[in-house]
Parts: structure tokens; sequence; C-alpha cells
């Protein structure tokens, strides 16, 4: 392991696939010692296998909030620091209003929103120790407007916009910025295959996406990492949409 003082430190939530591991990817090939976080053991070996040496991987499930403070205790005994946490990990619904149930609402909520927040406080103690970090928290699109049948996840990303800049406000006095990424339409499998079986929905996307194309996973990941990078400096509570105007677009 090379020298803990100098040696950049970063976890990704959800890092084995999509945006997560986009990110991942982005960290890896600045030479950023990466640790990408996921439930599943082998989708997490196999996104190590393509990586590298400079990704670790950590199996654990976020959402079981009592967990999270040993668990960060021990990435920090282990790494020596956190510089950077990218709040990736989430999960969607696609349902009409009427049929969520109470505890399907409270699930998304946990996951998007009370998680990330509970990782946040603990690792910003670390940060705060050190005198520098950042924090970059993924939103989207559907915080900014209405999409329908995706109620509880549409919560949970606009409470996570509030909550950037809420935790930019206390902690960049300290040494730490918070930043957010809201990606727009970003071409992944899932959701190329989505838009490509129905496409009167794919040409109202690009219709109302001033550069008429799709994003891919790399441009959110470009993002994220100038957000943590020296050249985003003196910028923090910052929502960066990546989405090709679709969110000013008519």
């Amino acid at each position: 392991m090379n020298d803990k003082g100098t040696q950049k430190i970063a976890i990704v939530t959800g890092g084995a696939s999509g945006l997560g591991f986009a990110i991942a990817q982005k960290l890896v090939c600045k030479k950023i010692t990466t640790i990408i976080v996921g439930r599943n053991a082998q989708k997490l070996q196999e996104a190590k296998s393509q990586l590298g040496e400079f990704c670790h991987i950590r199996v654990a499930d976020l959402t079981t909030l009592e967990a999270i403070p040993a668990w960060v205790e021990m990435i920090v005994n282990e790494f020596g620091k956190i510089d950077v946490l990218v709040n990736n990990a989430g999960i969607n619904m696609k349902k009409p209003t009427t049929e969520v149930t109470d505890l399907e609402f409270q699930q998304i909520i946990q996951t998007n929103l009370t998680s990330v927040f509970t990782l946040s406080r603990e690792v910003s103690k670390h940060m705060i120790r050190a005198g520098e970090g950042n924090i970059v928290n993924i939103s989207s699109m559907a915080a900014h407007y209405g999409i329908p049948k995706v109620v509880a996840y549409t919560a949970s990303k606009s409470a996570i916009e509030g909550m950037t800049r809420s935790l930019a406000v206390d902690l960049s006095p300290l040494g730490i910025r918070v930043n957010c990424v809201a990606p727009g339409f970003i071409e992944t499998n899932m959701s190329a295959a989505a838009l490509n079986s129905d496409p009167e929905r794919k040409n109202r996307v690009l219709a109302r996406t001033p550069m008429g194309k799709l994003g891919v996973p790399q441009d959110v990941a470009n993002a994220v990492y100038f957000l943590t990078s020296d050249e985003a400096s003196f910028i923090t509570g910052a929502v960066l949409p990546v989405d090709g105007g679709n969110s000013i677009g008519f």
C-alpha cells in the first residue's frame, strides 16, 4: 500500500455497476485508492477484476444504520483516512402513488436518504479531524421536475439536494466541501433497454434535451471527479446537472 499520508482514499457506494462503477473507474484512473461498497460480493469482485490494484471491495448493507459507525472506523483504521465519499447507492421503484405502501416508501427513504446521512455524518467526523475532505452526493433529474410513478424516489432525491446545501454550510468552515451531481438521462444497460423498448418515450426525452442525445456514465464520473479535485476548490453546496440541458429544455 502507498504511503497513507499522501495517497488519496475514496469510498464509492454502489460502486459495482452503472454510474458507481464509472465513478470508481475514473478515480482509479487518477490513481486514487477507491473502496467500492455494495451488497453483492460477486458483483463487487467482478468490478474489482476490471478496476485493478487501486480498487478495494467491501460488502456492506448500509441500510443497517447502527453498523455504520464501526464500519467507518474499520476503514479508517485500515486505510489511515477517508478523503472522498461518493454517496451513489440508491434504489428506485415505479408504481402509481396510490399503490405505494408505507413500508415501500420507507425502504426507499432509508436507502437513498437516511443511510446517506448516517454515512456522511460518520465519515465527516474523521474528515474534520484531518481538516479536509470531499463529499459528493448523487441526485437525479427527478428532484428538478415531476416524473410520474416515482414519488418515493423523487422525495428522497429532493431531500438529498437540500441536505447537500445544509451539510455544506455546516462542514465547509471545517475544510470539507459537499456537492451534488444530478444526472439526466444517462445510457446505462438498464436505461438503454427501457428507452429502446419505448420509442415514444425515447423521442420525448431527446426532444427536450438541447444536446439531442443521452449521456454516458463517464459524463457523470467526470463531473464527480471534478468536484473532488483541486480545480473545484472554491465550490461547495452546488448541485451540478449533468443532463445535456434536459432540465432546462422545452
